[in-house]
């Protein structure tokens, strides 16, 4: 490339100038004895090397004609800043998630399945479906995972290495003992909230924002701490909620284990403290969604990354050298400036013509 390309219609002169310096270079004859033409006397090696002078000045004629056109070499580079979301998923994992009330590729499956499901999408991403819109994936967000039941549990700190977080995602598993099971959605919170609240000093200054999603199918009933309060925890420490209430309305189908063993099917009377779910996404600036089968909580997820969204500024530039008076590596060689060629064409071809192919008038 170069930056002032009209001096290049110089080198239309060159012919002229190489024309001149081979005339300039032509050894004038002289007649001699017809007595002489028997001999067989050899060219020298200075003979032989009297061009070289004209041809080393019109290389460094050629040379200066280009620096004149000042050639560059771009490098372009490119910087990407990101200002993303620190976002923590908050997953029950209550006897009741066993509900098969959800449906993936048409067949039933409990609740926390189908969670893990279309987490693992809006983590990782997901191409378009025939009903749903693609999932970018968050891929410049900080994701952590607590999972609770009766007591709240933090599974991964907020990371980027989104594979495992979706890793330790599947393994969550539904409680099975009277002991551990409960809801204790205020626990869970105010867990979420104090691990983004401890993010490391010099993370803050690149995360946009703060966020918890909490997905629940039911009602607070374990933990020391109220759901409002924890609410009132996140908009303090600027942590904005969304809440989804997972499940359908009404009545929903359990697996039940009978006294031989087997396990049925059986209907059973659900509900969600909607009104809480919907408190605490006011409180914080959030907003309340109810997923009843696995089309909506895709919906759902969906809104949220669009209401949610990371700025990524990219920056592109070109980092360019002067050819003519800077040096430049080409693989493994660096090329000199041209100039510099040039001139030493020049000085070697001085030194050539008053020493070695020194010419007499």
């Amino acid at each position: 490339m170069f930056y002032n390309p009209w001096f290049l219609t110089l080198l239309l002169l060159v012919p002229f100038a190489a024309w001149r310096l081979w005339r300039a270079n032509q050894v004038t004859s002289i007649n001699y004895s017809s007595a002489a033409t028997g001999w067989t006397a050899r060219p020298t090696l200075r003979q032989r090397l009297i061009w070289l002078p004209p041809a080393m000045t019109l290389v460094a004629i050629v040379l200066m004609v280009l620096s004149l056109a000042r050639p560059r070499h771009g490098r372009e580079q490119t910087m990407v800043s990101t200002n993303g979301v620190a976002i923590e998923l908050v997953v029950d994992r209550s006897g009741s998630m066993q509900a098969l009330d959800f449906q993936i590729d048409g067949k039933n499956v409990d609740r926390l399945t189908a969670i893990k499901n279309v987490a693992g999408k809006f983590v990782l991403g997901a191409e378009a479906s025939d009903s749903q819109a693609a999932l970018e994936g968050r891929v410049s967000d900080l994701i952590g995972l607590v999972t609770f039941a009766g007591y709240a549990d933090a599974i991964t700190p907020l990371t980027l290495d989104h594979a495992f977080l979706v890793a330790q995602l599947q393994g969550a598993e539904i409680v099975t003992t009277r002991e551990e099971d409960g809801t204790a959605i205020g626990d869970a919170i105010s867990l979420a909230v104090d691990k983004l609240n401890n993010l490391d000093n010099r993370q803050p200054d690149e995360i946009k924002s703060k966020v918890v999603i909490l997905l629940t199918d039911g009602e607070n009933t374990a933990g020391e701490i109220d759901p409002e309060a924890a609410a009132e925890l996140a908009k303090t420490m600027g942590v904005k909620v969304y809440t989804i209430g997972v499940g359908t309305r009404g009545v929903a189908p359990f697996p039940v284990r009978r006294f031989d063993g087997r396990i049925m099917i059986r209907n059973e009377q659900v509900s969600i403290d909607e009104v809480t779910l919907e408190k605490i996404a006011e409180t914080t600036g959030g907003k309340y969604f109810r997923a009843t089968d696995t089309e909506s909580l895709e919906a759902i997820y969906n809104e949220i990354n669009q209401l949610e969204t990371t700025e990524v500024e990219t920056q592109q530039f070109v980092d360019y050298r002067e050819l003519a008076v800077q040096q430049v590596r080409i693989g493994r060689f660096s090329v000199p400036p041209l100039l510099s060629i040039a001139m030493g064409l020049l000085t070697l071809r001085m030194i050539l013509s008053l020493t070695f192919l020194r010419r007499l008038a």
